[in-house]
């Protein structure tokens, strides 16, 4: 033969077959007429496609390397010379697959598929949070049809290969071109691309082996979870088509606000009102804490005792260690910060203002000199550096 196609795609006789597709998808882009400016591109190109046609084909090739035609003809290669080129036209998703690696229509596609994964989201109290719950959750999804069992024909009935693609899930259009007739592959408007049709559809599902369904299941949420963390279930999310396998479930979690408590990572904070005369002279205070939200735990377990020293000012924080929320990745306990505020009494009657003067007095602060804050912090500048 003439032509030499190991030559035309530069590769050795002993190439693989990856070598040749690599080498042709090169050359195909570089001569391919609509972006190559040479006179010479479309034979160029033709040629290429002539040396593919039979060096990718394993019979094809071995007939070749024994000095034979391939695929017959004048040219040795098809009824015009060029086997896929020829003027019958030739196969577009060869040279898609070629080029680019892709599978333009290989067969009918399955019936039954894997089902998407879902996210739902959950609400969750700061105790549950903190502690972990099992908690019920509604979720609606795709379930297997419980009349077809998943099949999507109805009983006594089963899919058959379709008379429009005759089973292989896709159809041929040809088009004319300069290079010839051009087919391409599409998916059969009759089957969808399966292949089969259901002549006699499931009534509950409608041929598609899945069904809408509402259910509850109990989600178990791990102590120390906070909002925007997922509990993962598997399988337990959208059936796929034809009744196959559920995707996966994500329980995406919200924590509400507390109306005494709030969170600063695996500490809680909390702001507590103490008198005057407590702050100066000093107290032991009583505190219900987050685990008296607990069903589980005795009254007892659910307060801590505080000592407050004597002379305590507005802003002091005391912290208890291991009252806050459990680790979610490693053991221990968070602090429970308590930052104090003295409240100063705004209505005296006679006897308290005689007792505060009185104080006063002794203390020399009838006329007292006031002392000015530095700039920097800013009103509520000591809220930030008691909860830091």
């Amino acid at each position: 033969m003439s032509t030499d196609y190991y030559e035309v795609l530069g590769v050795p006789r002993d190439a693989s077959a990856e070598q040749i597709k690599k080498a042709y998808r090169k050359l195909a882009m570089q001569y391919h007429p609509d972006v190559a400016d040479a006179p010479d591109a479309a034979e160029k190109f033709k040629e290429i496609g002539e040396a593919y046609e039979v060096l990718h084909d394993p019979n094809k090739r071995a007939m070749y390397d024994r000095g034979g035609s391939p695929l017959g003809g004048a040219g040795g290669f098809g009824p015009n010379g060029f086997g896929g080129f020829s003027g019958a036209g030739f196969d577009f998703t060869n040279l898609v697959d070629a080029m680019f690696g892709a599978q333009t229509g290989r067969g009918p596609r399955p019936r039954v598929r894997r089902g998407q994964d879902a996210v739902v989201r959950l609400n969750l109290t700061l105790a549950e949070a903190a502690f972990g719950v099992t908690k019920p959750l509604k979720v609606d999804t795709a379930v297997v049809c419980s009349r077809c069992g998943g099949s999507g024909a109805a009983e006594g009935s089963q899919p058959v290969q379709c008379g429009t693609c005759h089973g292989q899930g896709e159809v041929t259009a040809v088009q004319r071109s300069f290079l010839g007739e051009i087919r391409t592959s599409q998916p059969c408007p009759t089957c969808r691309g399966y292949g089969t049709v259901i002549p006699d559809p499931c009534g509950e599902c409608s041929g598609e082996g899945r069904v809408r369904s509402h259910r509850t299941i109990n989600v178990k949420i791990p102590a120390g979870v906070d909002t925007g963390n997922r509990v993962h279930l598997a399988s337990q999310g959208e059936v796929g088509p034809g009744g196959g396998p559920a995707g996966d479930l994500y329980v995406e979690l919200k924590v509400a606000p507390h109306e005494v408590f709030s969170r600063n990572g695996d500490d809680l904070e909390m702001v507590v009102h103490i008198p005057m005369t407590a702050a100066a002279l000093g107290t032991v205070v009583n505190l219900a804490t987050l685990e008296a939200e607990r069903d589980d735990l005795d009254t007892e377990q659910g307060s801590v005792e505080v000592q407050i020293p004597a002379g305590t000012q507005s802003r002091a924080r005391i912290a208890i260690a291991g009252r806050g929320v459990p680790r979610l990745r490693g053991g221990g306990r968070g602090d429970l910060g308590i930052t104090l505020v003295v409240d100063t009494p705004t209505k005296l009657d006679a006897k308290q203002r005689e007792l505060l003067t009185q104080l006063a007095e002794v203390r020399d602060e009838t006329r007292p000199e006031a002392s000015v804050a530095k700039q920097g912090k800013g009103m509520f500048g000591w809220l930030k550096e008691a909860f830091s």
